[in-house]
């Protein structure tokens, strides 16, 4: 679900993708995204580097629910060793090139599109996989049954979705980045105030401060979060009301936050992808971003989010801005 690049000399920022309009954007079958795997340990990735973590050792073998996420290759001598082949980054091959397949029958775009995601140690913004590489690295995995007229759509719609998680975490940050007093302030309208869609691609809003960045994350997929079990539990004692499908995937975001003060904290994120039913042929997806429960600062956020939305559900806050606003036209 996320691949990230990281260039020594980065792109500027570009807008996010559309979601593609038609059913092919899809991702078929053979796309890693719907598949689970086994709950396997994950070590975070140092700062600044490629942050993504897989649980694939062995590039041979055809793990289940790994995104295909390889790093570019280091000028470096020759290695020798399965081992020394792989980047300790993500247990991924070292390399992997935009050349054609040898059964490859269709051309497919080797040009990466950035992020509007900044990496953590400050040398621009994240890029996504080509499709030509993103397709070798699937060979590489064993998934030979991809189609490859449906790649580019499911590198739209994987980057798609990254950058909505991005603007989901933009909003939490845009809300407790100054300490959990001035997210109680901005919780206010509970989520009838989130600024997530207008952060989709665009500007950190809050000038006097730096913005976030994304120092690495990790994949698991095969590990259900508190709340994804929780839900799960539910919808099998009440499965009219609870009732859903677990999520596809999961990703444990390490978010550096800078302080009015100037110093930087890290801040971990839980993300859960979730897949509904298609309307209009088109996919449809849902993300559940929030705060890990890692500190009491972050469990105050998410409780502080939460129960502001439910006062503000519960009291008519939309009624009653609409009839202050006509007592107010009226004067």
């Amino acid at each position: 679900m996320g691949w990230f690049w990281a260039d020594t000399d980065p792109k500027a920022p570009a807008a996010p993708y559309p979601l593609p309009n038609a059913a092919a954007a899809a991702p078929p079958p053979a796309c890693p995204m719907h598949k689970s795997s086994d709950p396997s340990p994950h070590s975070p990735t140092p700062a600044g580097a490629c942050p993504v973590v897989h649980n694939a050792p062995v590039p041979t073998s055809k793990p289940t629910g790994a995104c295909p996420v390889v790093h570019d290759a280091p000028a470096a001598a020759p290695k020798s060793g399965l081992l020394d082949k792989l980047n300790p980054l993500n247990y991924m091959p070292s390399y992997l090139s935009q050349e054609r397949a040898e059964n490859q029958t269709i051309d497919l775009p080797t040009s990466r599109e950035p992020s509007s995601i900044p990496r953590g140690d400050g040398g621009g913004n994240w890029e996504y996989p080509s499709p030509q590489q993103m397709y070798n690295a699937m060979l590489r995995k064993g998934y030979t049954d991809t189609p490859q007229d449906a790649v580019e759509s499911m590198v739209s719609v994987h980057n798609f979705l990254n950058e909505g998680a991005w603007a989901e975490i933009l909003e939490w940050e845009r809300r407790f980045g100054r300490g959990v007093v001035n997210g109680w302030r901005e919780s206010r309208r509970g989520e009838e105030g989130s600024q997530a869609d207008s952060l989709l691609g665009a500007d950190w809003p809050d000038k006097e401060t730096q913005p976030p960045r994304l120092v690495r994350f990790m994949g698991r997929p095969g590990d259900l979060t508190p709340k994804a079990r929780m839900l799960q539990f539910l919808g099998q004692i009440y499965p009219a009301k609870f009732g859903s499908e677990p999520p596809f995937d999961r990703h444990d975001w390490f978010v550096q936050r800078t302080l009015p003060d100037g110093t930087s904290v890290e801040r971990r994120y839980v993300i859960d992808y979730y897949e509904g039913p298609p309307e209009h042929g088109l996919p449809i997806f849902f993300l559940d971003v929030r705060p890990a429960v890692d500190t009491p600062s972050q469990a105050a956020e998410r409780a502080i989010r939460w129960g502001r939305d439910v006062w503000w559900r519960a009291v008519g806050g939309n009624i009653r801005e609409q009839l202050e606003a006509q007592q107010a036209s009226k004067r």
